[in-house]
């Protein structure tokens, strides 16, 4: 068992170094790209944490996780401990120390980072939730005793699965109503098998069943069965609403109806949903990329993961296209960092304005302006100005548009009475995540727009609470209006 250390100590010990696939090798496959610590490294890493009094890394996670704890049971090596104390507070973690940005999150608020590296705990949650799984171990059985009460979750993604995990715990049953035929959302049509491998997923959506969460596949709310029906029929007592947001937003330049421009949605859910990047064994021809110039226009997580997925598919050049310089880049520095270690070229202050295609209809160039930065804009980064007589012309074949979503109308179309602001998002009441429809309640993308796991999953886990309260002690829903 590892010693406890002094504070100058453990300030000497350097932030252990994760192994890797090498990067001439993963850009050919579609292997997870970062191994995960050994249990050597993660004891040595562990070691680092100053175990502070008041641990400001806690308020730096959307879910609170109790990271002194954690930590100190990797110390004493008692790593399934380690386990069940983060899986007090998130039920996803093999995922969260996966595609979580820590950087910007728990670990940006660690007290070493103001002198040294941050203690690695992203990394440190990964490695105690793979030694977990490792063991075969099923989770700790739900001992609550039931309430008898019903309460329905629309949507797999992380924000349904949070608060689908904490009422499971509170005595609920619970069902989750997923409307494609896999479980998971954006963790398995969103993220690629070499940054999020979908047995992972799998894992941990089968230990929430084990719990005795029920899972129903191929059920569109607003389609199948609307939020009316699962109260008047189904027997739901309460609803929360977690569907993301998966409606793509497009550029609205001429040419974007050419064959070969594609949604990053479209894009990423045939890759992985669809399994396209196991191609022959998928039969899935229109993502063929071998020899092509690929570009993507954007610079988030999204537009990192379409563009690396094009260099494993084949693609000859594979270029970001990004209108804002790269400080302004909100993807993963790890992301960011990754791609150009496997080959993508990256296009800054640049932005398509038209695409050209031949005879038959098909992408063969793309027109792009120069961009300078200006003044920032109400997101605090400088807006992008066309810098004029700059045009240049782009050879590509394939374009994906990973430049943001909006939310899905199918719930609102049919259930008038939830509120929705201009862009479609549900409008709630931020304490309690409530809407203006008694008894629902939603939280993720649907309401903050493209975000990320992590906070999807703090949404959960606040209307779960919520929704305890109004059906423990009946909570008055004092206005349909949310101000």
């Amino acid at each position: 068992m590892a010693e406890f250390l002094k504070p100058k100590e453990r300030m000497a010990i350097p932030r252990q170094i994760m192994p890797e696939q090498d990067p001439l090798e993963r850009r050919n496959n579609f292997s997870e790209v970062n191994y995960g610590l050994t249990k050597e490294l993660a004891v040595i890493e562990a070691q680092r944490c100053l175990t502070c009094k008041t641990p400001t890394c806690i308020d730096g996670c959307p879910v609170n996780i109790k990271i002194d704890d954690f930590i100190k049971l990797i110390v004493e090596e008692d790593f399934l401990g380690a386990a069940k104390k983060i899986k007090e507070d998130n039920i996803l973690p093999a995922v969260c120390g996966r595609v979580c940005p820590q950087e910007e999150q728990c670990e940006k608020t660690c007290i070493l980072g103001k002198k040294y590296e941050p203690v690695a705990i992203g990394r440190l949650e990964r490695f105690v939730a793979d030694f977990e799984m490792s063991t075969g171990i099923d989770p700790n059985p739900v001992k609550t005793a039931r309430k008898g009460k019903k309460v329905a979750i629309v949507g797999s993604g992380p924000a349904g699965l949070s608060c689908a995990g904490d009422l499971i715990y509170m005595g609920y049953d619970v069902t989750v109503f997923e409307a494609l035929h896999e479980l998971g959302g954006v963790l398995v049509y969103g993220i690629p098998e070499f940054r999020l491998p979908k047995e992972i997923v799998r894992k941990e959506i089968d230990n929430m069943a084990k719990l005795g969460v029920t899972f129903e596949t191929d059920v569109v709310i607003g389609r199948t069965l609307t939020i009316d029906e699962l109260f008047e029929e189904e027997g739901f007592e309460s609803v929360f609403i977690g569907v993301g947001a998966g409606l793509p937003w497009f550029m609205n330049i001429p040419g974007e109806n050419l064959v070969g421009v594609y949604s990053a949605n479209e894009f990423l859910t045939r890759v992985n949903l669809m399994k396209a990047y196991r191609f022959p064994e998928y039969d899935m021809p229109m993502l063929e990329m071998k020899g092509k110039n690929v570009a993507v226009m954007g610079g988030g997580n999204t537009a990192m993961d379409a563009v690396r997925i094009s260099k494993r598919l084949g693609a000859g050049n594979a270029y970001i296209v990004y209108r804002r310089s790269e400080v302004e880049m909100p993807a993963r520095i790890e992301e960011v960092h990754h791609a150009k270690q496997e080959g993508v070229e990256f296009l800054m202050l640049t932005t398509p304005v038209e695409m050209i295609g031949d005879a038959d209809g098909c992408l063969r160039a793309m027109k792009c302006l120069k961009m300078e930065l200006g003044e920032a804009d109400d997101s605090g980064r400088r807006r992008p100005v066309p810098i004029e007589g700059s045009e240049y012309i782009l050879d590509i074949d394939v374009a994906v548009i990973a430049i943001g979503n909006g939310s899905n109308p199918l719930i609102q179309q049919t259930t008038p009475e939830i509120e929705v602001n201009k862009r479609g998002n549900i409008i709630v009441e931020a304490e309690s995540m409530r809407t203006t429809k008694k008894g629902v309640f939603a939280g993720g993308d649907i309401v903050t727009g493209g975000a990320t796991v992590i906070l999807a999953m703090g949404a959960g886990r606040t209307a779960a609470k919520a929704i305890d309260d109004y059906l423990t002690n009946g909570t008055e829903w004092v206005s349909n209006k949310i101000t």
